[in-house]
């Protein structure tokens, strides 16, 4: 039977050199629980040189990032933690990134009493052995090369296993688990209703049970003990071992996001609850370079399909294809678990408005890994010579990795959506042509990365379609390399394509072909998309 106890109790839990498993996305993470761990650091000095460890970015977390708290932190995502991120920039806490959806599948096996496990996600990027092992900064480099010589290191290339290649990711043996759901009885069974993903709670708190250490759930009420409907329990009795109900429920993250706190309709809608009128929220972006590129990336999906779309400009297309009218004909999906309905941007990232399924995060990556996605589009931050992507740092700022890898690796058609440069760009569609009025300062396709998420040799070789959309071209990955297949109306090629990259595409005979001059315009003329989709079909 699990106890209930109060949060300074739950804060006194945790002890030096504690390894912290904990299940997180977005602004969804026991926020009051690290809040209360956080004071007494403050306060006393402890719990200090501690290992945290959670798949996906937790906003919350950042009450981790003082200097002596934590001595390791891996993760998939920093970037939603800008003090973390810092600690890490600045060589002050050895950090590590691994796959978002490799690290729930490590965990799954950790919980069935297995060491890590094996995948074929992030070969030949960063996070590969051969490369950096996942490593962000120096000291973590260093500590990685001790581990190494003890064969202990966190992530290991297996070069040959029944003739194939494979990363191996290893977990640590967890002492304390950190999970939020919504209600707890007073034997410890826990339900996930108000909650707009449902995570790994149950992944995390096998894998920590495991390895003999303590699972800590933060919740918002409790109930009597046996009164759950058994069939919304998410984690069970024999898994948790402390409750601590939320002490400020008038804080409680039901979209508290930077701009203010929503109304609980609102925050119902995501959860699944009610289904809510979607209104303006999906109102037609105006003509500008972005639609045009978001209008070009749609054209390339089709009526029935599977489709996912990152963070950033990415999540437009839910936009272009509801003005279009052909947004009820796809599937849309989010690496949170979240099936159907509309996804939401910035910090609702993950979440769905009148979501038709809500699955485990971990579950829904092994699909990714395993069937695979019909169609994906991602920000297209920095691409080198051979079409291989760099997330992860950009211009000396760690960012993340995500559940980019998994998807990317196993999606269909993968297309990469962004501006051909960066920083000072300044550009306008008019008349039907793009219209470049300041050029920007940083160039996006470069001879070579830093950091590699994302291997295009790979995925072309595994017959994925690779394509990057720009507002001023369209090049497509082929087996023979980068190949420039469009090019926008009104671009100079040599002066605004050419010149803007530090390596020389493959150019077909007779060059590339205009972008469909239709795009270009207020209203997507010739039938607009669900005409493009059609002639699929047909």
């Amino acid at each position: 039977m699990a106890k209930v106890i109060t949060m300074a109790e739950a804060a006194e839990l945790f002890a030096d050199g504690d390894i912290i498993l904990s299940a997180s996305f977005g602004m969804v993470w026991p926020e009051e629980v690290g809040q209360a761990i956080e004071k007494r650091f403050l306060e006393t000095g402890h719990p200090r040189d501690m290992v945290h460890l959670h798949a996906a970015g937790c906003i919350p977390a950042d009450c981790f990032a003082h200097e002596g708290m934590l001595k390791w932190d891996i993760s998939s995502h920093e970037s939603t933690t800008p003090k973390m991120a810092k600690l890490i920039e600045e060589d002050k806490l050895p950090g590590w990134y691994m796959p978002l959806g490799t690290m729930l599948q490590m965990w799954r096996e950790q919980g069935r009493g297995m060491p890590g496990a094996m995948s074929k996600v992030g070969l030949g990027t960063f996070m590969d052995e051969r490369v950096d092992a996942g490593c962000l900064n120096p000291s973590a480099k260093k500590i990685t090369e001790e581990l190494t010589a003890q064969n202990k290191q966190f992530i290991k290339y297996i070069p040959d296993f029944d003739g194939e290649e494979y990363l191996y990711y290893r977990g640590l043996p967890y002492t304390k688990g950190l999970i939020r759901a919504t209600t707890a009885d007073e034997n410890g069974n826990v339900t996930a209703e108000n909650e707009v993903y449902n995570l790994e709670l149950s992944t995390v708190a096998r894998a920590v049970k495991a390895n003999g250490g303590k699972v800590i759930v933060q919740v918002e009420r409790l109930a009597k003990a046996g009164s759950l409907d058994p069939k919304l329990v998410k984690v069970g009795r024999n898994l948790v071992d402390y409750v601590v109900v939320i002490e400020h429920p008038e804080n409680l993250v039901h979209g508290l996001w930077p701009h203010g706190k929503q109304n609980i309709n609102y925050w119902y809608g995501l959860n699944g609850r009610i289904k809510v009128p979607i209104g303006d929220s999906l109102k037609p972006m105006p003509l500008d370079p972005k639609k045009v590129m978001v209008r070009r990336a749609c054209m390339e999906a089709q009526a029935g399909w599977m489709c996912n779309f990152g963070i950033g400009l990415p999540t437009f297309c839910g936009s272009v294809m509801a003005e279009e009218g052909v947004m009820d004909d796809i599937t849309m999906i989010s690496e949170s678990g979240s099936v159907g309905g509309v996804p939401g941007g910035g910090p609702d990232f993950g979440c769905h408005w009148n979501v038709q399924a809500s699955v485990d995060q971990g579950e829904h990556f092994d699909w990714f890994d395993g069937t695979g996605l019909d169609f994906g589009v991602f920000g297209l931050s920095e691409a080198q010579e051979d079409g291989s992507i760099n997330t992860s740092f950009l211009n000396g700022i760690t960012l993340g990795v995500g559940g980019f890898a998994n998807i990317t690796a196993g999606a269909n058609t993968a297309l990469f959506i962004g501006t051909f440069t960066a920083k000072g760009l300044e550009e306008t569609i008019e008349d039907g042509k793009l219209v470049i009025k300041q050029e920007g300062k940083l160039k996006k396709f470069v001879k070579k990365c830093l950091q590699l998420t994302f291997d295009a040799n790979l995925a072309a070789k595994n017959g994925q379609k690779l394509l990057y959309i720009t507002e001023r071209c369209v090049f497509e990955r082929t087996l023979e390399g980068m190949v420039l297949i469009e090019i926008a109306p009104g671009v100079d090629l040599q002066k605004d394509i050419l010149d803007q990259m530090e390596f020389a595409p493959i150019i077909p005979a007779g060059g590339p072909r205009l972008m469909p001059a239709e795009i270009f315009q207020p209203v997507w003329g010739n039938g607009g998309l669900k005409a493009v989709w059609d002639a699929k079909v047909k």
